[in-house]
């Protein structure tokens, strides 16, 4: 038996491709999703069956044997977010073709007469995903929305992050008689009630975010006040000491001027950092220095370790700066969060040390390592550079168990 896979493009007829369309026509059967079948012309005549996973198509397939073609009707086009690449090892024996269709990202495109082969294309149909991480990867970002993520997600979560000034179009009802397409800022759009099963374009208009191609920002590129702040050579340590993966969750715990937040959330646009502050005036310094350096993914919370803790996600990795006299109980609480939770500790005196080593044994804590770091920097006497240096600091790494 030979078995057609075809994309059926946007649900209305105009959007089935001439291949597919004698695709249909010559098939005994034509198999796929009811809303899917319902929408085919006319002129394909053939029996058409509701099956929608593989199993269930495959059983189909045994159960009429006795065809010499059979059709799969996938949205879309196959190879975008399609049910096809899990149907195709369900068919092995089989002979497959596959037949590709018009998706949305391409008649949106067409619709608006913009290039789309530079745009994120990013699935938020059914299934949660990084808004944030996901805008600011790339300066034009294409959304499929449905389920608990719609376009007023979208927009709400632009608003709130400081994108508000970002181009948005979003589409509706693509290629039917209601069609409905719209582009504005986010700000403009915020308000707007849209159908679940839309389309969201989004093209960011904020300043260029900085990429950190590795880490150790000069000090004098942060804004400071009489706020301590974790200098340069430290800081590049620290982020090596972390290991930080991509999408990770991350705390900068006692942040000061937020300067290891701000990198940390530079490192990928994905992450998703918090800086967790209780003076004002640092907390005031934090949200200059994410907005000068476009750090988007990193969120402020204003409060106490551990009680400011509570409501954030678990973390992969956290930097405890600061722990005011409370360091077990900001550990214990990040291994209650996630077990296998890495942490990188500075400490300044000898007596905190002691504290953040007896506490790491007593947690049970893995692999713990301490450094040393004793920097010295030129400063310049006439015709001649004097080293100056710094406060000697320990950063103790350690881990929770296994990294999940």
């Amino acid at each position: 038996m030979r078995v057609t896979i075809l994309g059926v493009g946007m649900g209305n007829p105009e959007t089935l491709t001439l291949g597919g369309l004698r695709a249909l026509e010559r098939a005994d059967a034509v198999i796929g999703a009811s809303r899917l079948l319902a929408s085919l012309p006319s002129s394909c005549g053939a029996d058409r069956l509701t099956a929608i996973t593989p199993s269930e198509i495959r059983s189909l397939l045994e159960e009429h044997s006795h065809w010499r073609e059979a059709a799969v009707v996938m949205s879309g086009d196959i190879g975008f977010y399609s049910g096809t690449t899990a149907l195709l090892p369900a068919l092995e024996g089989y002979e497959v073709e596959t037949i590709c269709g018009i998706t949305t990202v391409q008649y949106l495109a067409a619709k608006l007469r913009r290039p789309w082969q530079d745009v994120r294309l990013v699935s938020a149909h059914g299934i949660d995903c990084n808004i944030i991480g996901s805008v600011l990867s790339a300066r034009e970002v294409f959304f499929l929305t449905g389920g608990k993520i719609t376009p007023s997600t979208i927009l709400h979560v632009l608003c709130s992050s400081g994108l508000g000034l970002s181009e948005v179009t979003v589409g509706a009802n693509l290629s039917y008689p209601d069609e409905w397409i719209v582009t504005d800022t986010a700000n403009a759009l915020r308000e707007e009630s849209f159908p679940p099963l839309s389309s969201v374009w989004v093209r960011r208009s904020d300043p260029l975010r900085q990429e950190l191609f590795c880490p150790g920002l000069p000090d004098d590129a942060f804004i400071r006040a009489d706020v301590p702040m974790t200098k340069q050579e430290v800081r590049a340590c620290v982020l090596a000491k972390l290991r930080v993966e991509t999408e990770d969750v991350v705390y900068d715990i006692g942040a000061g001027t937020g300067s290891v937040g701000v990198e940390l959330a530079l490192l990928s646009p994905m992450s998703s950092v918090f800086a967790v502050e209780c003076a004002p005036e640092a907390c005031g310094l934090i949200r200059a220095n994410r907005e000068a350096f476009c750090a988007l993914n990193l969120t402020l919370v204003e409060g106490t370790a551990p009680e400011a803790l509570s409501p954030l996600p678990p973390p992969q990795c956290a930097f405890i700066g600061g722990s005011r006299g409370r360091l077990e109980p900001i550990l214990s609480a990040l291994l209650l969060k996630n077990p296998g939770v890495r942490v990188v500790i500075s400490a300044i005196a000898v007596e905190t040390l002691g504290e953040a080593l007896t506490d790491l044994k007593k947690l049970a804590f893995s692999g713990i390592e301490i450094t040393q770091l004793a920097v010295s920097r030129s400063k310049p006497v006439g015709t001649y550079h004097l080293m100056t240096g710094q406060n000697p600091i320990f950063l103790l790494s350690a881990q929770g168990g296994e990294r999940p």
